[in-house]
């Protein structure tokens, strides 16, 4: 088969499209033909060799494709060869097949292109697990995601709005901010001209918001304290602004509040096969409303990863840019 290799680290031109061999799928896994992969930002710094894969994974980028299951592992029941599935990986989604373990597997959603399922897994899991396993954001409470245009926003956006809570959303252009809104945020916070501090206070009566998803880390990080609501709870998924920060314990301690910090994957397999099922239960059954879709800004051949990798870095884009197999 072919994949996009990183032979060594540095800039898109470090993706190459490469013959490598067939992966064969163990005890408890499926091997899938990828369809389509999605790029991600963890992608990026992979390819910049600072977020190595976890061991046992596949050494190609990819956290998350779309297909169809070509071969089943021993022990493995309830799927059969010729599925149509999207996937959950630790890595080998830019390729012509990739093998996955069973709990992460999901079925293309009802009324989703196979090909655009690709955008979902990565996104949707990482809100949910965030934003409602871990945040716990309830009906009528405000959630304020930054980078509302991003694919982790746009998907965001959705869930906090189909379970009936306030959204707002920070992003640097109107056209961005423009989107978020059509996908239903309610406050829309242009970065670049005012700051969310205030904006979110003046929005929410002056109670702030009751869950912040973070993609920034270190730069935001006081910042995101003084927009928390009472018993407010910051997500932090990202550290696009830096690792180190200084946290003022005072106030979050007046606040009740909490932070919490994750990746997905490097998680051990039962917890992603939980968030899996969890995603499984409460969310695909959205898909049938019409609640939730995949939000592709483009769609681009799997060899012209580069591209694709450019796009992203460059934040010219809104939701997911995939990655279609030849």
């Amino acid at each position: 088969m072919h994949a996009i290799t990183i032979p060594e680290p540095g800039g898109p031109e470090a993706l190459v499209w490469a013959e490598v061999p067939d992966p064969e799928p163990g005890e408890g896994e499926v091997l899938v033909e990828v369809v389509a992969s999605a790029v991600n930002r963890a992608d990026i710094m992979q390819r910049k060799g600072f977020y190595d894969p976890p061991p046992g994974a596949s050494p190609y980028p990819g956290l998350e494709c779309s297909g169809r299951i070509a071969a089943l592992g021993s022990g493995v029941s309830g799927w059969a060869v010729g599925d149509e599935v999207c996937a959950l990986l630790a890595g080998g989604g830019y390729a012509e097949k990739v093998v996955v373990p069973a709990g992460q597997l999901l079925p293309v959603p009802e009324g989703i292109d196979l090909r655009q399922a690709a955008a979902l897994p990565e996104v949707i899991c990482t809100v949910w697990s965030n934003v409602f396993m871990i945040a716990h954001l309830l009906p009528g409470e405000t959630l304020l995601v930054h980078g509302g245009s991003s694919g982790i926003g746009t998907m965001a956006i959705q869930l906090a709005k189909a379970v009936g809570a306030k959204v707002a959303v920070t992003a640097g252009t109107k056209e961005k901010l423009e989107r978020c809104a059509g996908l239903g945020a309610d406050i829309l916070i242009n970065y670049r001209e005012q700051d969310f501090v205030t904006e979110i206070k003046q929005a929410t009566g002056g109670a702030g918001a009751d869950v912040i998803l973070d993609n920034m880390g270190a730069k935001y990080l006081d910042r995101n304290v003084q927009a928390l609501a009472v018993s407010g709870r910051l997500a932090i998924i990202g550290l696009q602004g830096g690792v180190k920060g200084e946290l003022n314990i005072g106030t979050l301690l007046g606040k009740r509040a909490a932070i919490s910090a994750t990746s997905l994957r490097a998680r051990p397999l039962t917890e992603k096969a939980a968030i899996v099922a969890a995603v499984r239960e409460h969310v695909w059954p959205l898909f049938a409303g019409g609640h939730v879709r995949p939000v592709v800004d483009r769609e681009l051949a799997m060899p012209e990863a580069a591209e694709g990798h450019r796009v992203v870095e460059e934040s010219g884009h809104v939701g997911k840019v995939l990655l279609v197999t030849p």
